[in-house]
């Protein structure tokens, strides 16, 4: 291979990174709503990028279930709906409570030091979407996601962590797509998971994470939040 030819190959494959990692985020935060038609000359010009680049890049996040790939069609997002949210809960909660409890057992002082240091940020953040401030929800949404992913990252297993980032990525579409803030019990959830993991009371964080989960969920369904989005 030539250095030229590297070089250029080089140069495609970090096009190609940064275009998955903007389109990605576009679906994740409901900048592309979902069973939106992913039409390719349109992108094209929206996204400055080659119809191949795009094709490669919407097939990676059809691997991933983001997008869905529709044969002669193309491409649309992934739809949306209550049953795949109650899924997606489910084994977000079978993935992350198994995590918990091997993070928890195992966690060193570097592990505190994540840990105590993305719920301070998230807190931050909590603090100005409880006054009223939504201007920064969507650094609020990656926080949140930071500081659980904090909460299992001792648990001794890369593809434990891989599969949950995968699993809390589609969940976290439904929270951007909900529009979701529970206020203050949010915020005494969090806290309380904090001192749990300090504690290293992983049983008693496993119920707390529940319970955050499922009442997520619940005032998701309940309360009827995003209709128009979420059938």
């Amino acid at each position: 291979m030539t250095q030229e030819r590297s070089a250029v190959e080089k140069f495609g494959t970090a096009v190609g990174d940064r275009l998955y990692c903007r389109l990605r985020d576009d679906v994740l935060f409901a900048r592309l709503a979902p069973g939106q038609r992913l039409t390719l000359e349109r992108m094209k010009e929206e996204y400055s990028a080659s119809i191949g680049t795009l094709r490669e890049v919407l097939n990676r996040l059809a691997s991933e279930g983001l997008v869905a790939a529709e044969g002669a069609r193309g491409f649309a997002v992934a739809p949306a709906s209550v049953s795949n949210l109650r899924e997606i809960a489910s084994i977000r909660l079978l993935l992350e409570c198994h995590a918990l409890r091997e993070s928890f057992k195992l966690g060193d002082i570097d592990w505190e030091g994540r840990v105590v240091a993305t719920h301070h940020k998230l807190a931050t953040y909590e603090k100005k979407m409880s006054a009223g401030d939504r201007s920064e929800a969507e650094a609020w949404k990656r926080y949140d996601a930071a500081f659980h992913d904090a909460l299992i990252s001792a648990c001794g297993s890369d593809l434990l962590l891989e599969m949950h980032r995968a699993i809390y990525d589609k969940y976290l579409r439904y929270l951007v797509l909900a529009d979701v803030y529970r206020g203050q019990v949010t915020v005494n959830e969090h806290r309380k998971l904090l001192q749990l993991a300090l504690a290293r009371d992983w049983k008693a964080a496993q119920r707390i994470l529940v319970k955050h989960v499922q009442d997520c969920v619940a005032y998701i369904v309940d309360k009827g939040l995003a209709v128009d989005r979420i059938q």
